[in-house]
């Protein structure tokens, strides 16, 4: 009987001091909760990240704080959360980045299966090819001839190295038979800014970082690499109408320390697709170039189920390139 007060004790003891104990987990959040955003302000990322995090706090009824926490591609951000207290109350807008460093990366600050738990599938976002205003090209046909001819004098632009539009504009350099410089920023808002600035000539980005400059005639639109146009930019052709087979976007999702009880996963998991799924939020979203995930994909299940053959299947691309950073 003895023994079993003290092990009672200790189990007891142990729960308050991680304040991650059945009551509560039962009763999160009752402070602001923190989400990462592994990205600088004004990128594709941060604007997907605010949008929800303002619906989320009326639903949670706690203020979601946005922090951003930019550097090697999102793994900084990403590597914090999955080194975090298990609680509940600091959260990462992961990201088909994260599936791209566990490969990119020889020595990863994190391993992406073992050190963070799904929450739930949040968003996609298209990518899309963008040029300083002055590039003299029209469309994806002469852009591609323009780069093949001057590739030794050109450069592009990244949200940093590691970043989805990095690889994606990496390989689309090599789908291309050409090798360009490319200068690697914080985020894709800074990078944005110095292509505005005409400090470079050609960027990958996601939807919502291009969309605004574009409709402002700040940028050159060449082509979307998703499968049909956006809403937002109808007259922008895809790269399919434009006589090249070549498509990437963006998934992103909301995950956890791993430990994190799982009254507090699903209550987020919960709050969020409640977010995600008002009139109003997809609306504003859609607006950006962003597509909320349908239903049937927003179980913690289902995210789960997709880490493991996202590594595999960005990282075979990136073997193939021979593309690796230490």
């Amino acid at each position: 009987m003895l023994l079993r007060q003290v092990l009672a004790f200790i189990v007891i003891g142990l729960l308050a001091l991680s304040g991650i104990g059945p009551a509560a987990a039962q009763t999160w959040p009752t402070r602001p909760v923190t989400m990462v955003v592994p990205f600088p302000p004004g990128g594709g990322t941060d604007v997907l990240g605010r949008i929800v995090a303002q619906k989320m706090s009326e639903i949670l009824h706690q203020q979601v704080i946005v922090e951003n926490v930019g550097g090697a591609g999102g793994m900084i951000g990403s590597a914090r959360v999955a080194h975090a207290t298990p609680d509940g109350y600091q959260f990462v807008l992961g990201s088909r980045a994260d599936a791209i460093n566990q490969t990119l990366y020889k020595h990863p600050l994190y391993d992406f299966k073992r050190d963070l738990a799904p929450v739930i599938l949040v968003a996609d976002q298209p990518m899309i090819i963008i040029a300083r205003k002055d590039l003299p090209v029209n469309g994806l046909q002469e852009f591609i001839a323009y780069v093949k001819k001057n590739q030794a004098t050109l450069r592009t632009g990244s949200a940093g190295i590691g970043s989805t539009g990095y690889v994606d504009c990496a390989l689309f350099n090599q789908a291309i038979g050409v090798k360009v410089q490319d200068i690697p920023y914080r985020g894709g808002g800074p990078a944005l800014q110095d292509l505005i600035g005409q400090q470079f000539d050609y960027f990958v980005t996601l939807s919502p970082t291009a969309v605004p400059p574009v409709k402002a005639g700040l940028v050159k639109p060449i082509t979307m690499l998703s499968p049909k146009r956006l809403p937002s930019l109808p007259d922008l052709p895809t790269a399919d109408e434009q006589g090249m087979h070549f498509e990437a976007s963006t998934w992103f999702a909301f995950f956890v320390p791993k430990g994190t009880p799982a009254a507090v996963i699903k209550r987020l998991h919960d709050a969020t697709a409640e977010a995600i799924n008002t009139p109003a939020v997809q609306e504003r979203l859609a607006g950006t170039g962003t597509f909320v995930v349908p239903l049937e994909h927003q179980s913690t299940e289902y995210l789960e189920s997709i880490i493991g053959p996202e590594i595999e299947k960005n990282g075979a691309p990136l073997k193939a390139a021979g593309l690796s950073i230490e």
